[in-house]
C-alpha cells in the first residue's frame, strides 16, 4: 500500500514540476478565489449578527426587558422590582422606562415619533446612549424642561429623513413642544444629540421620568424595565432566575423582543449564502475538471508506457488525486492569507448598515468547513477524468 502511495507522489511530483506554470498559478489563484468566497459571506452574516446584538443591548433595550403583564399598561411597584431585581448576582443594572408615542413641533414643523422617561443615573448603568452625545449634554436627575433628542429625529436643515420622522434642523439650545397623547403640551429646551446609529433609538428622545410622570399623571410606574447583565450570551438563564425570584411580569430576552427580526435577516442572508457556495464549489468542480482532464488528455500515451511496464491502473489515479490535493492545499494557503487581508481591511474600514458598522466575524469552523468542501468537490473532479483516461485499453492510450 504504502509502495504504492510512493510512487504516485513520485509521478504526482514530476508532473506537477513538468507541467505548465502559467496554468498551475492560475488554479491556485482560482481555488484561493474560491475558498475567500465560500468564508468572506459567513463572516459577514457572524458580523451583521454581532452588530444588532451590541446595538439592541448597549442602546435599545439591554440584556433583558421586563413589561407589564398581559392587560396592564405600566408595571406598578417599580422602585421595589428594581431593588428585587438588583439582588440577582450577574444583574449590574436596571433602568425602568416610560414610553408614549408623541408629536413634535419645531419651527412649523412636525414629527411624530416615541418619547422616554427615563432615570438618566438608571439609564446610564444599563445603555450607553450617554457616550454617544453628538452635541450637548446628557440629561441630570433633576432636569424637568430639558429634552435630548435622537440624530434622525433633530434632523438636517432643508434635508428629509426618507419617510423618517426629523424636524429638519433642531439645534442645541433651541425649543420644543411636545404633545402627549392626552392632551398636554409641554415645551422643553434641547440639551443635548445623541448618535447611536440605531434607527429605533435615533428617531426618539429622552426626558427625566420626573417629568413624564407628572406630565402623565403617574407614580412608581413604568412601561418597561431594562435590565443588563455582566455577561452576554446568558440571557436565558438570567430569565429563568428572574422568575424564580417572583417576578410576575413578562420577561424577555433581546432576541424575543426584537420580534424575530435578526433572524429573518439571518435567514434571508444564508439563502444568499447557499446559493454563493453552490456556485462557488461548482466553479471548483469545473476548473479542477478541465485542468486535470486536459492534463490527462495530454499524457495518454505516457499512462498507456506506465500501464504497459506494470504500474497498476490506481496507482496512476491517484497520481492525480494527489496534484489535485497539491493544489488544494495549496490555494487554500493562498485563500487563507487572502482571507486574512480582507478580514483587515473590512475591521479598519468596516461595512456600513443601516444598524451599524459590520465588522467580519471569521469561525474556525466556517474556515474549516470551507476547507473540507473544497477538498471534497477537487478530489471527486480529479478523480473522474484521470478514472476515464486509466482505464483505456494500453494500446489504444499508447496510440493516443
Amino acid at each position: 500500500m504504502f509502495a504504492g502511495l510512493g510512487v504516485s507522489s513520485f509521478l504526482a511530483w514530476k508532473s506537477i514540476r513538468r507541467g505548465n506554470k502559467g496554468t498551475l498559478a492560475l488554479t491556485i489563484m482560482i481555488i484561493a478565489l474560491i475558498f475567500v468566497n465560500l468564508v468572506f459571506l459567513p463572516s459577514i452574516i457572524s458580523g451583521v449578527v454581532v452588530t444588532f446584538d451590541a446595538q439592541s443591548i448597549d442602546f435599545d433595550v439591554g440584556n433583558l426587558v421586563i413589561e407589564p403583564r398581559e392587560g396592564s399598561r405600566y408595571i406598578d411597584g417599580v422602585d421595589g422590582l428594581q431593588k428585587k431585581l438588583e439582588q440577582i448576582p450577574g444583574i449590574t443594572g436596571t433602568s425602568p422606562r416610560i414610553a408614549a408615542g408623541v408629536t413634535y413641533f419645531y419651527r412649523g414643523r412636525n414629527a411624530a415619533s416615541t418619547l422616554y422617561g427615563i432615570n438618566p443615573e438608571d439609564e446610564r448603568s444599563v445603555t450607553r446612549i450617554a457616550d454617544h452625545m453628538i452635541a450637548g449634554e446628557f440629561l441630570s436627575n433633576g432636569d424637568t424642561d430639558a429634552i435630548i433628542i435622537g440624530t434622525i429625529l433633530a434632523g438636517t436643515e432643508g434635508v428629509a429623513e426618507g419617510g423618517l420622522p426629523s424636524l429638519e434642523g433642531v439645534g442645541v439650545g433651541d425649543s420644543v413642544d411636545v404633545a402627549y397623547p392626552n392632551g398636554a403640551t409641554r415645551t422643553y429646551r434641547v440639551k443635548g444629540i445623541f448618535e447611536t446609529q440605531s434607527f429605533g433609538v435615533d428617531t426618539a428622545a429622552f426626558v427625566t421620568t420626573r417629568e413624564m410622570s407628572q406630565v402623565l399623571g403617574l407614580d412608581d410606574q413604568a412601561s418597561a424595565i431594562l435590565v443588563k447583565t455582566a455577561v452576554n450570551g446568558r440571557e436565558e438563564e438570567y430569565k429563568t432566575e428572574i422568575l424564580s425570584y417572583g417576578v410576575q411580569e413578562d420577561v424577555l430576552t433581546f432576541r424575543e423582543k426584537s420580534g424575530g427580526f435578526v433572524e429573518q435577516a439571518i435567514q434571508s442572508f444564508n439563502i444568499i449564502n447557499a446559493i454563493s457556495t453552490l456556485v462557488s464549489l461548482i466553479i471548483a468542480i469545473v476548473v479542477v475538471f478541465i485542468v486535470i482532464f486536459i492534463n490527462t488528455v495530454n499524457r495518454r500515451r505516457q499512462i498507456g508506457i506506465l500501464k504497459a511496464i506494470g504500474i497498476d491502473q490506481q496507482i496512476i489515479i491517484n497520481s492525480y488525486v494527489l496534484q489535485v490535493l497539491f493544489i488544494t492545499a495549496i490555494g487554500a494557503l493562498v485563500g487563507i492569507v487572502l482571507n486574512a487581508g480582507v478580514t483587515a481591511y473590512l475591521t479598519a474600514y468596516p461595512l456600513v448598515f443601516p444598524g451599524g458598522p459590520v465588522y467580519p466575524e471569521v469561525e474556525a469552523s466556517a474556515i474549516l468547513r470551507s476547507i473540507a468542501s473544497l477538498f471534497g468537490v477537487s478530489v471527486v473532479a480529479g478523480y473522474i477524468p484521470a478514472w476515464r483516461i486509466a482505464r483505456e485499453d494500453i494500446l489504444t492510450a499508447i496510440r493516443g
